[in-house]
């Protein structure tokens, strides 16, 4: 099943600000908040599916991915996003719990997440994959070895020692945020902000383990298989949902953003889904024809050149470029012909052209002329 456009999920133009795609998020996200939609999966489902638009559309960066490659710009790699199942309903409490600000917020509309404590998030993991045009054309999976932030085994990622646990924060009583009254010449000012003592957590560890300090979290290398679609290219990235950091004490774990790069290929040059050669052939080929090997992608493939080709002819082989990697079709083998002119030659080889240039078949006519004139002038506009 096909996802919908994130733009018209949102009910906004694609030239649409920040500031009304926000709006537009927050009209969504009240509308189909669990809170006002008890027991509605219906409505839940919304809900992940606006928040899974927010959350690109208001990334400028993936933004940009998305209007250029759709949704395989941003998350081909994951195979899905927020409603593909990569994310909780806490996860998006975490991501936008304070998108209305202050008191009105998610969970209940009076906290800043759900259950009044604040869902940590683990930091994203950026790499880089070279791929070369086999790689690009099929698509591919790769293993890459990873340093990063993983769950502590000993105390199963809570940061307390077994039989420890934890006891609700004296500064904000388990809530995790603090309330500040502040006298202004417009009366009383009322904030709430994150609590410095538990950091958002709203519970203190009594004893902390003794292998990750209380972090809950251990550095380790870790092995991940990454599936790279078909018809990828250069500064393309893709992002694995929950393959990135875990986060402190149990939070949700960040992704792991994939940055493409792609090898030159020795002969083949890239246009977008198409493939350019520039094919040299002998003045005698030209002249009578013949058939000559060429590079493609899948291997090399016999081309037939018609007697009389001239410079700068281009032959066209349709579906020997690159898959779009939205699934639009296939680019062409686009094959420049260049003539190439002997700069030295023998004596008998100087009668044979001398003879040649004599011969009337061979003298360009007016037509002929126009026609070569033309094709120059169609390369360099």
């Amino acid at each position: 099943m096909s996802k919908r456009d994130y733009y018209e999920i949102l009910g906004v133009s694609k030239s649409a600000s920040a500031d009304e795609i926000k709006k537009a998020y927050r009209k969504k996200a009240i509308e189909y908040h669990p809170d006002k939609n008890p027991g509605d999966k219906v409505a839940e489902e919304n809900f992940k599916e606006a928040a899974e638009a927010y959350e690109v559309l208001s990334d400028q960066q993936k933004r940009q991915r998305y209007d250029q490659f759709g949704h395989a710009g941003v998350n081909g790699a994951a195979g899905g996003g927020f409603g593909g199942g990569g994310m909780s309903m806490d996860d998006i409490f975490s991501h936008f719990g304070d998108i209305f600000g202050g008191h009105f917020g998610f969970g209940g509309f009076g906290g800043g997440s759900r259950g009044g404590t604040r869902v940590r998030k683990g930091s994203d993991l950026r790499v880089k994959v070279k791929l070369n045009l086999q790689e690009i054309a099929s698509g591919v999976e790769k293993k890459i070895k990873v340093k990063k932030y993983v769950s502590c085994q000993h105390c199963n990622g809570s940061g307390a020692e077994h039989g420890s646990g934890t006891t609700n924060c004296t500064t904000c009583h388990g809530s995790g945020r603090v309330t500040r009254v502040q006298n202004t010449i417009l009366g009383q000012m009322q904030t709430q902000s994150e609590c410095p003592t538990c950091q958002g957590e709203g519970k203190i560890i009594k004893d902390k383990c003794k292998y990750c300090a209380g972090e809950g979290i251990v550095r380790e290398d870790e092995v991940i298989n990454i599936n790279i679609p078909a018809g990828v290219m250069e500064g393309m990235q893709l992002s694995m949902s929950g393959k990135g950091n875990a986060a402190r004490r149990g939070g949700v774990n960040g992704d792991l953003l994939v940055l493409v790069e792609e090898e030159k290929h020795p002969e083949l040059i890239r246009d977008e889904n198409d493939l350019i050669y520039n094919l040299l052939i002998t003045v005698p080929m030209a002249t009578l024809g013949g058939a000559v090997e060429v590079p493609t992608v899948d291997g090399k493939v016999k081309v037939t050149i018609a007697a009389g080709t001239q410079p700068g002819k281009v032959l066209r082989l349709r579906g020997k470029g690159l898959p779009s990697v939205n699934r639009y079709g296939t680019g062409d083998l686009l094959i420049n012909i260049g003539v190439y002119i002997p700069e030295n030659l023998n004596k008998e080889e100087k009668n044979l052209m001398e003879k040649l240039g004599k011969s009337d078949n061979v003298k360009p006519n007016a037509s002929a002329s126009r026609d070569f004139f033309s094709r120059l002038r169609n390369m360099f506009e």
